[in-house]
Formats: structure tokens, C-alpha cells, sequence
């Protein structure tokens, strides 16, 4: 694919950046090899921006190991080995590792990544497509993923989490800003986030859940552990927990909110070792049975 002069000021490019561009390339050239000319230069912001602004490739790249101070690329790659990145990392396409991925900075995927061993980016993670990762998924800052999540260990996110797909974490989920899933999250262990929980369909824990402000689902709870925030609990159906719910002081507990009141008894159960306080709507069922 060849980029010219022309089609890059269409885009309406900075100033300066379209000045280094033409002493640079003259009437334009290679899509890629642009990218890599930009990059080499120390001009990343550049070539995130032209690769923003004309998308990604087909071109599929195959290799053993990727090392470098930062890369953007316009098509898919495939890593046999490990992927370890001291500044952005931005991918056009898609990216498939056999081994682990850490990045410096923002990690940017268009397509899919799926990832045998751990990932770890030191700056913002998107996802466009689907998350897949062997091994546990740490972002220092936020974490977008635009399709489904699958896994194997933990999820860290330092930041604010969005997850647009189902979401499917191994052991535990902490997020340190708002914690939105815009359909089902089931995690293996503990799910704890340090502001607003808002789950499109279900949440279902093996261990305990809480929310450091509001926790609501648009559909059910259930928790091994303890169901807790330090808001109100807001479920569309049903709440299940092994140890408890718990609101915040002053705040209720609200089951069976999309639910009509004669059907409470079967799809607005609430089940915790003792009934909750400030229980607002729903049917007390009691214990749970084992």
C-alpha cells in the first residue's frame, strides 16, 4: 500500500509533522515502511496517527521474538516467543503470541491478541477485538477490551475497566477505577473494584464481590463469599451469596428490579446465611442450599 503527499494532507496533518513528512518521503511511499521510517525517528505519536487515520493492512508478519524501544504496525503479527516493548506498543491488525508480552507504554491492538503466557502493559491496554491470554493480564493504566475476554489467571487494571464482550477471568478481577461490563463476567476468585460496578447481564464469583461505591447487574448475582459495596447492591433478578450481602451504611439492597413483583419468589430470590439489611425489593428465600 502507497501512502502520497496528497492523500496524507487530506488527512489534515500538523504542520510540523507534515513538513518532517515531505523532507522526509518527498511524494510519499511504502504504508508500512513509512511507519517504520516515523518510529525509527523517534516520531511514535506520528506514526500512531497515520496509522489511525488509514487503518490497518492485511499483511500478516511471522517472527521469532520481537525486542525494540516501540513498534507500530500496520497488519497482523504472529510471535513465536516473547514480546517485550520499552515504549508503545500499536498493532493495526491483530497480534498472536506464543510466550509473553510486556510493553513500556500504551498497548494498542485493532484486532484480536491472544496470548499463551502473561501480559503486561506499563501504560493504557485496547483491545478492539477479543482478549485472549494463557496467564494473567496486568494494565498500569486503563483497560478496554471491544470483544470478549478470556483469562487463564488474574485481571489487574490500574485504571478504569471496559469490557464490551463476556468476560471469562480465571482467579481474581481488581480494578482500581470503575469496573463496566456491557454483558456476562464470571470470574474463578475474588471480583473487588475501588469505584462503580455496572454489569449489563450477570456476575457470578467464586469468591466474594465488592464495589467501593455502587454494585449493580442487570441481570443476577452470585457469589461464593460475600456480596458487599459501599453504596447500594442493585440486581435486575436474583442475589446469591455464601456469606453475606452488605450495603453501604444508609444505602439498601435491591433484587429483582426488571422483575414484576408476582414473579419475586422464582426470578428475585435473595439467598445469604442472614438476611440482609436494608433489603428494598425482592423475595427473602433464606440460606442457600448447599
Amino acid at each position: 500500500m502507497v501512502l502520497t503527499r496528497s492523500f496524507v494532507r487530506a488527512k489534515r496533518p500538523c504542520t510540523d509533522g507534515f513538513r518532517w513528512f515531505v523532507r522526509q518521503f518527498d511524494e510519499g511511499g511504502n504504508y508500512q515502511e513509512l511507519l517504520d521510517t516515523m518510529v525509527a525517528a523517534g516520531r511514535v505519536g506520528d506514526a500512531c496517527w497515520l496509522l489511525e487515520q488509514f487503518g490497518p493492512t492485511g499483511e500478516v508478519r511471522v517472527v521469532d521474538a520481537i525486542e525494540a524501544d516501540a513498534l507500530v504496525f500496520a497488519g497482523t503479527l504472529q510471535v513465536r516467543g516473547n514480546v517485550d516493548v520499552e515504549g508503545k506498543l500499536h498493532v493495526g491488525g491483530g497480534l498472536q503470541v506464543d510466550g509473553g508480552v510486556r510493553v513500556g507504554g500504551d498497548l494498542i491492538v485493532g484486532g484480536d491478541l491472544r496470548v499463551e503466557g502473561n501480559v503486561r502493559g506499563e501504560g493504557r491496554v485496547v483491545i478492539d477485538g477479543d482478549l485472549r491470554a494463557g496467564w494473567g493480564v496486568e494494565s498500569a493504566g486503563d483497560l478496554r477490551c471491544g470483544g470478549e475476554a478470556r483469562i487463564g489467571w488474574d485481571l489487574r487494571c490500574g485504571g478504569r475497566l471496559r469490557l464490551d464482550g463476556n468476560a471469562f477471568i480465571g482467579l481474581d478481577l481488581h480494578s482500581e477505577g470503575v469496573l463496566r461490563c456491557a454483558k456476562g463476567l464470571q470470574v474463578g476468585g475474588d471480583i473487588r473494584a475501588e469505584a462503580n460496578v455496572r454489569v449489563a447481564q450477570g456476575i457470578a464469583a467464586g469468591g466474594s464481590i465488592h464495589g467501593a461505591m455502587h454494585l449493580e447487574a442487570g441481570w443476577g448475582i452470585k457469589a461464593g463469599g460475600l456480596i458487599s459495596a459501599d453504596a447500594a447492591i442493585r440486581a435486575g433478578e436474583s442475589l446469591q451469596a455464601g456469606e453475606g450481602i452488605r450495603a453501604g451504611s444508609g444505602y439498601g439492597v435491591f433484587a429483582g428490579l426488571d422483575v414484576q413483583i408476582e414473579s419475586w419468589e422464582s426470578s428475585a430470590r435473595v439467598s445469604a446465611p442472614e438476611k440482609p439489611e436494608g433489603l428494598m425489593s425482592g423475595w427473602w428465600a433464606g440460606p442457600a442450599p448447599c
